[in-house]
């Protein structure tokens, strides 16, 4: 992502996230909880973090948090959960295409959660992503589908923006791929993220 770019997104997610309302709520993404709950805590990093909602639930549950997110406001009301909460995360603002958060082996799982890309910069994050997984690592994703479009739950109004199972295996086909399927559920994920919604799962652990 060029620097204007970087620029105006950041913006954008900033204006976002400067109320006092929590965008998408305080409670974690269903799917992330679920898969979380299912392993031994380690080091989790999550990507495009937001406003630490997953961040927040993780460390709860006992996991060693990195997150990483190119918003100050998003930092800042993360930072606000988790003293509300008793927990410490590592939140750091950066531009996840910049890849100065990789740690090659460094993490027992990454959660990508609405992290929405254009495809240059979301095969490079995927492929790094999956490099910074150690063995036995887990990566999560939840992102919307193309079957997205012109619905008013939430996510890009861009094509190239959404992602589909096919696409999540080609970028992640280093991995073992445990779940990769489309579906439609009803989210309640604060204000933004409400209504009934088209998403792709992905479940995939490094060898």
């Amino acid at each position: 992502m060029n620097t204007a770019s970087q620029s105006a997104a950041a913006e954008f997610w900033d204006a976002r996230y400067e109320s006092e309302a929590y965008a998408y709520g305080t409670e974690p993404n269903t799917y992330l909880r679920q898969q979380l709950d299912k392993l031994p805590p380690g080091r989790l990093l999550l990507l495009a973090e937001g406003e630490g909602r997953n961040a927040v639930y993780a460390a709860r549950r006992g996991w060693q948090v990195t997150a990483v997110d190119f918003s100050d406001e998003a930092r800042a009301k993360a930072q606000r959960l988790a003293v509300a909460q008793g927990v410490h995360l590592d939140y750091q603002v950066d531009d996840v295409t910049s890849l100065r958060w990789q740690q090659p082996g460094g993490y027992d799982a990454i959660g990508l959660i609405y992290a929405h890309l254009p495809p240059v910069a979301r095969w490079a994050v995927h492929a790094a992503a999956a490099q910074s997984l150690a063995s036995g690592g887990h990566l999560i994703l939840e992102a919307f589908s193309p079957r997205q479009l012109g619905l008013p739950s939430g996510g890009p109004q861009s094509a190239e923006l959404l992602y589909d199972p096919d696409t999540l295996a080609a970028d992640f086909a280093g991995l073992t791929v445990r779940e990769n399927h489309e579906l439609g559920v009803v989210l309640h994920e604060g204000s933004f993220h409400s209504g009934p919604a088209n998403i792709v799962r992905l479940l995939a652990t490094r060898s």
